[in-house]
């Protein structure tokens, strides 16, 4: 075995598993981490050598070693739902498309907002899988979930978590029919636009529900819209950026669109110019700078309709509302699909009900 260098820290991998050694007073010492020999485990085992390096040097040695054991977050019933599902994600990496993989990304957002540096039990696995359906889809939470079992089941096969520790395995959610999307109708739209125009504490939002109400753009294209992506007049508006989850990113479809405004909201958009905007400025910023969060706007959304008396439907279904309204008087679904970024197929299939521009079967006998 080749001698290490006085002062120095080796990283060995043994048998799969990460060991240290180096030498103090003459004599060779070995650390087992109890981590498993891979690339996320590498970089705390750095830190540790780092600090046994260090400590050699300067005269600060721990002979028990206790300063250098892997902390209680990296031991098999104490590892954070957020570290473990990254290290699932590092794994994952090389096996699947860049595309899907922004779900898996876009999961430990979440993950983080409601466990932090927790790990995950049976109670607040559930817990989190009530609040993912209070915020998306019960099929996209179901699919959700499935990453969760798949992510617990690679942790218990590479010993980062007990062989009984999959808290999401008897956790399920049954997918409802599909069914047509919610909308508000007109007047509950100018009860909403009214309540926040009144709101002391939620005025500053108006003009963004107003926007999301009259032009059926996605959230996160609300949120990512810059300056720069409407012409000068305000009248013209480019959708190929969105902001989710604290990111940048194109929008859902990777594709752009332009889509000409209402003149009632060109002109509202114009009055929110100022002499100092930039091309680069968020067009509907948060309170307090930056963009929206789409969770706290959960939170005012709520506040408002329960003190306008609307029925609770969520932000995302401002987009609903506007397809419906248009689809109602009879506007081309093409057209529609075109404004919104839909797949026409997807618009025929889920608002079928509304389309007064059916096909009809000639009389061919």
């Amino acid at each position: 075995m080749a001698r290490t260098p006085k002062g120095e820290v080796a990283i060995l991998n043994k048998g799969g598993w990460i060991q240290l050694r180096w030498r103090y007073q003459g004599k060779r010492h070995y650390l087992s981490l109890g981590l498993r020999y891979d690339a996320i485990s590498l970089e705390v085992a750095n830190q540790r050598a780092t600090q046994i390096r260090l400590d050699l040097l300067s005269g600060n040695y721990d002979e028990t070693l206790r300063k250098y054991q892997a902390d209680a977050s990296q031991q098999p019933d104490k590892i954070g739902a957020v570290a473990l599902f990254q290290r699932f994600i590092a794994w994952k990496a090389k096996r699947v498309d860049s595309r899907t993989l922004e779900k898996y990304h876009g999961l430990v957002n979440w993950l983080r907002e409601h466990f932090g540096d927790r790990p995950a039990d049976v109670d607040n696995a559930e817990e989190f899988v009530v609040w993912l359906l209070e915020n998306m889809e019960p099929g996209t939470a179901k699919e959700r979930l499935g990453l969760l079992k798949a992510a617990w089941n690679w942790g218990i096969e590479n010993e980062w978590i007990v062989p009984k520790g999959n808290v999401w395995k008897d956790l399920d959610i049954r997918k409802p029919p599909k069914r047509r999307p919610k909308a508000f109708t007109k007047e509950e739209v100018r009860q909403i636009i009214k309540g926040f125009e009144q709101s002391p504490s939620y005025r500053h939002y108006v003009d963004y529900v107003r926007f999301k109400f009259t032009t059926g753009v996605r959230t996160g294209e609300a949120n990512g819209l810059r300056w720069r992506h409407l012409n000068d007049d305000c009248s013209v508006v480019w959708i190929g950026e969105t902001h989710t989850h604290g990111q940048f990113k194109d929008t859902k479809t990777r594709k752009s669109r332009e889509v000409k405004l209402a003149a009632s909201t060109a002109a509202m958009l114009r009055s929110r110019m100022t002499d100092i905007t930039e091309g680069d400025d968020l067009v509907f910023p948060a309170p307090r700078g930056g963009a929206m969060d789409e969770h706290n706007f959960v939170r005012v959304w709520k506040a408002v309709l329960e003190k306008v008396g609307v029925r609770y439907i969520r932000p995302y279904d401002t987009r609903c509302t506007f397809i419906s309204h248009c689809l109602e008087q009879g506007m081309n679904p093409v057209e529609v699909a075109a404004i919104t970024g839909h797949d026409v197929k997807t618009l025929y299939r889920d608002y079928a009900g509304l389309i007064k521009s059916h096909p009809q079967a000639p009389e061919l006998f």
